[in-house]
């Protein structure tokens, strides 16, 4: 199923992140926990595709577990290091493998890497429009409610994402975020700017403090001073930040959904017992 179906139904839908494994060796391992993870039910399950392709190899194949497990799968595609031939390779494998569900992003460039190469893609608008040049595919593209880490200004920003809608994108998920009215104004600006396609809300499960601190790096995203100070009280106690954590992504996603936002998206970071846990929370608000 599409997902583009699947967020058009007007029904509150809760979704989940998994990643490939590094290594082969450890491919066994993800399999079960997107086992676990679809035991929950999610709308559909998402699989990225590494940082600068790393994983890449795995994606497909993990997708199409997911697909085989009654799950719709939604397969992550990174342009940042892979040519346009790489691209039309995976394409057509993921088209073997009957996945119609694509995540476009360019991806982060790898320190010390040229980029872009003549054969290469400059920006993710560039992809989407690959992608949908390939066939019948539901695409998806990433947004920044606190900006992009790269982008001096929001409104350039938007006009970035505005370009990815354009180009044929079906639907947006957010980079995580930990401030509901961050979010609640995006949408009112990106709304403004003539984006209508529905937007996921992408919610990261902080289990501990050195996690958040890497993302926050990574990312641009910035912590409200109540999720600072849960962070600070229990960042050297793992079981209780792990509980907080939770407690924390649950009150978000039930603010979400009490106002209106009903696709929500799990950043699980392959803990199917957090996803768990939160679904458990929501059973009955999405029941």
């Amino acid at each position: 199923m599409k997902i583009s179906e699947i967020l058009g139904s007007g029904k509150v839908t809760v979704s989940c992140e998994v990643f490939p494994p590094k290594k082969a060796v450890d491919l066994e391992q993800v399999q079960e926990v997107v086992r676990q993870i679809a035991s929950y039910n999610p709308a559909f399950l998402s699989v990225t595709y590494g940082a600068g392709g790393g994983t890449s190899q795995n994606t497909v194949k993990i997708a199409a577990d997911v697909q085989r497990l009654g799950i719709p799968a939604l397969a992550h595609l990174t342009c940042v290091c892979a040519t346009k031939e790489k691209i039309a390779a995976v394409l057509q494998e993921l088209k073997e493998n009957h996945i119609e569900n694509v995540l476009a992003l360019r991806g982060d460039i790898p320190p010390g890497v040229e980029f872009p190469t003549p054969r290469q893609y400059q920006h993710a608008c560039e992809l989407v429009r690959e992608i949908k040049a390939a066939g019948d595919f539901c695409i998806g593209a990433a947004c920044y409610p606190d900006g992009h880490v790269e982008c001096e200004h929001k409104d350039d920003d938007i006009g970035y994402l505005k370009e990815k809608v354009d180009a044929g994108c079906d639907f947006l998920t957010t980079q995580m975020f930990f401030d509901n009215n961050v979010l609640y104004n995006f949408l009112y600006r990106i709304m403004a700017k003539g984006i209508h396609v529905p937007v996921v809300a992408g919610i990261m499960p902080v289990t501990n403090s050195k996690q958040i601190k890497r993302i926050c790096a990574l990312s641009g995203t910035t912590l409200p001073p109540r999720f600072r100070a849960i962070v600070d009280k229990f960042s050297d106690k793992p079981e209780a930040m792990k509980q907080a954590g939770i407690a924390y992504a649950t009150e978000q996603i039930i603010d979400l959904i009490s106002n209106g936002v009903n696709a929500i998206h799990i950043y699980t970071m392959n803990k199917p017992e957090v996803a768990g846990k939160i679904m458990e929370n929501l059973s009955e608000i999405i029941g």
